[in-house]
């Protein structure tokens, strides 16, 4: 894997102002961290940036002073040219590209503009008004041969956008960070629906006063965010069908205020309202408090090294070899609300997610994949027997598969 000292940053923002003062303005960091660090971080400063005020709070013009201009096409043959230009001087072997900007409200998906990659370019040429600055991006990176992760919850990645990622060989992921409430959540539900507990009332509230609650305190922008943290029970729920009818889901109520004085300490509270045995009830409630911030920018990091990793892993599924789709599933278990190729089953359980990515970098040495079943330490000649033994008819996970 890619060391993560190894990697270097670059990217645009509708703000002109250099890192340094823009890590002043956020206060996230630790007062005494920011003067040691802002000697380091001044020069550094953003290059121009794709916007769109129709696709953002009204609330973000004010940031907006260092935008490109010109058609939609000019603008992403601009960021197409940033890219080769950063890859040039930077000596990087490998470019991928991560939105981390605000909550877009979703675009409106028409056929005949999102549909196909030959449609969405000929859009982005005409202009359309639903083409998003977010996928705009992802074509740049597409054109460019670079792989795009968007760690924002919008519908950034049409089809015609995965189109494209295909014919040109990268990959594109997503959607929406998984840090704080929704991850706590995966594991909460997974765990009371395993067991045979079933939660009726979910409802999750959040405030925050950073720069990413005062753009969701917009209501298009806020639905985007909904849908993307609703989400991560689906797959739970429908898995049971002891507990849930077809169709039957819990009462789900999401809940986003902006607060200015909290900063980027989210707060969010959770009530689990659950069914038990003989008519009874189960009832959880959560207060945690979410560093925003701190906790999603080492999943940047983290969705980066597995995301170049996967650039380099070929699989001989048949004859031949051939890469991962261009819809990256792995990088799930980093992402709220995981885009799966078309037909592909949606996973959001955490320790399924994990999983994953974890028997896939077992194949990757020749290890067998982890079942957990474990069948060598349960039988009574336990402390007996040990793995490899010929007598014992059990030699590693592989065989045991292959006696069962």
């Amino acid at each position: 894997m890619v060391n993560p000292n190894d990697i270097v940053f670059d990217g645009w923002d509708i703000s002109s102002m250099n890192i340094g003062d823009a890590m002043h303005r956020a206060k996230v960091l630790d007062y005494h961290l920011q003067q040691t660090l802002h000697p380091y971080m001044k020069n550094m400063k953003p290059r121009q940036a794709i916007f769109d005020g129709d696709f953002v709070a009204a609330n973000q013009k004010d940031r907006a002073d260092n935008v490109l201009h010109g058609t939609k096409w000019e603008q992403v043959e601009t960021v197409r040219s940033n890219i080769r230009e950063f890859k040039a001087n930077s000596g990087v072997d490998v470019v991928i590209v991560v939105w981390t900007a605000n909550t877009e409200r979703f675009c409106d998906i028409r056929p005949g503009i999102h549909d196909t990659a030959e449609n969405l370019l000929k859009a982005i040429h005409n202009n359309h008004r639903e083409i998003s600055p977010s996928t705009m991006y992802a074509v740049a990176s597409a054109l460019e041969g670079c792989s795009f992760i968007n760690g924002s919850p919008q519908n950034t990645l049409v089809p015609g956008l995965v189109e494209l990622a295909t014919e040109n060989g990268v990959f594109v992921g997503g959607d929406d960070f998984k840090s704080g409430q929704t991850k706590l959540k995966s594991v909460l539900v997974d765990f009371l629906v395993s067991a045979g507990i079933k939660p009726r009332s979910i409802v999750s509230y959040n405030h925050l006063g950073n720069n990413d609650g005062l753009n969701l305190s917009a209501p298009s922008q806020f639905k985007s965010k909904e849908e993307s943290k609703k989400g991560v029970v689906e797959d739970i729920v429908s898995s049971n069908s002891l507990l849930y009818q077809r169709g039957e889901t819990p009462d789900h109520c999401i809940v986003i205020k902006y607060v200015p004085y909290v900063g980027d300490s989210k707060r969010a509270m959770d009530e689990y309202v659950s069914e038990i045995a003989m008519g009874g009830s189960n009832i959880i409630v959560i207060h945690n408090t979410c560093e925003d911030s701190l906790l999603a920018s080492p999943l940047i990091l983290d969705l980066v090294v597995l995301a170049e990793l996967m650039q380099r892993v070929h699989i001989r599924a048949t004859e031949s070899f051939e890469s991962f789709h261009a819809v990256l599933s792995i990088l799930g278990y980093l992402l709220k609300a995981p885009v799966v190729p078309e037909g592909a089953p949606v996973v959001n359980p955490l320790f399924r997610q994990r999983a994953a990515i974890e028997n896939l970098l077992r194949a990757l040495v020749g290890l067998p994949a982890l079942n957990h079943m474990d069948l060598e330490h349960r039988l009574r000649t336990q402390g007996k027997v040990k793995p490899g033994d010929q007598s014992s008819g059990v030699s590693s996970d592989e065989e045991l598969h292959q006696e069962l």
